[in-house]
C-alpha cells in the first residue's frame, strides 16, 4: 500500500499585523515555534516568511537594538525567512511624526504567488487579518493551492476569512504559544 505523501505548508506571517493584534489584545509575547508546530500540524513545513520593517535607530536605539535581537532569534528558527521592508516616517498632524510598514504586504502577496507558481507548497497559511491579501490568494487557488487564514478576533477581514479554505482564531490557542 502506498504511504500518501503528506502536504507541504509554507506560512506567511504580517509581522505588522500580529504585532498589533498582540498589542491590541495586551497578550504578551508568543512562542513562535508553538506557533509554527501548531498551524503546520503533522503536514510537511517548507518555509516560514516572517514580513516587517526595521524600527528607526536615530529614534530609539534600545528599541531599534531589542527588534534587531527579535529579528536574529527568528532568524534561528529552521526554514524561517525574515523579509524586511522600509518604515516610512510622516507628519499625523501638525505635532505628531507617525510610522508606517511599507512594502511588506508587497512582498507577502509576490511571495505567496510565486511560492505557488513555482509549486513549492500545497497550503499556504496566512497569518493576517488584512484584506489586502484577497486577490493574491484568489490567484493562488486558482492553481489549486489551499489556503488557511490565521487571525485575531475583532482584526481580521470577514474576506479573508472567507476566501480561505480553512481559518484558525489565534486568540483560541493563545495560552498554548505563550
Amino acid at each position: 500500500m502506498a504511504e500518501k505523501k503528506r502536504e507541504r505548508v509554507a506560512i506567511f506571517i504580517d509581522g505588522s499585523n500580529l504585532y498589533h493584534s498582540l498589542k491590541r489584545f495586551n497578550t504578551p509575547k508568543i512562542n513562535f515555534k508553538k506557533l509554527i508546530n501548531i498551524l503546520s500540524g503533522e503536514r510537511l513545513l517548507v518555509s516560514v516568511f516572517y514580513y516587517n520593517a526595521p524600527l528607526d535607530i536615530t529614534l530609539n536605539p534600545e528599541k531599534y537594538w531589542k527588534q534587531q535581537k527579535f529579528f536574529n532569534q527568528l532568524r534561528e528558527i529552521p526554514k524561517f525567512n525574515v523579509v524586511l521592508s522600509k518604515l516610512r516616517k510622516y507628519m499625523k498632524n501638525k505635532e505628531v511624526i507617525a510610522y508606517e510598514v511599507k512594502g511588506d504586504d508587497v512582498h507577502l502577496a509576490v511571495d505567496i504567488v510565486s511560492g505557488a507558481y513555482e509549486n513549492l507548497y500545497d497550503v499556504a497559511i496566512i497569518v493576517s487579518g488584512d484584506e489586502d491579501f484577497v486577490p493574491a490568494i484568489d490567484k493562488i487557488k486558482q492553481l489549486n493551492k489551499k489556503v488557511e487564514n490565521a487571525y485575531f478576533i475583532g482584526s481580521s477581514s470577514a474576506a479573508l476569512k472567507n476566501i480561505s479554505d480553512s481559518s484558525i482564531c489565534v486568540n483560541k490557542i493563545i495560552k498554548e504559544i505563550l
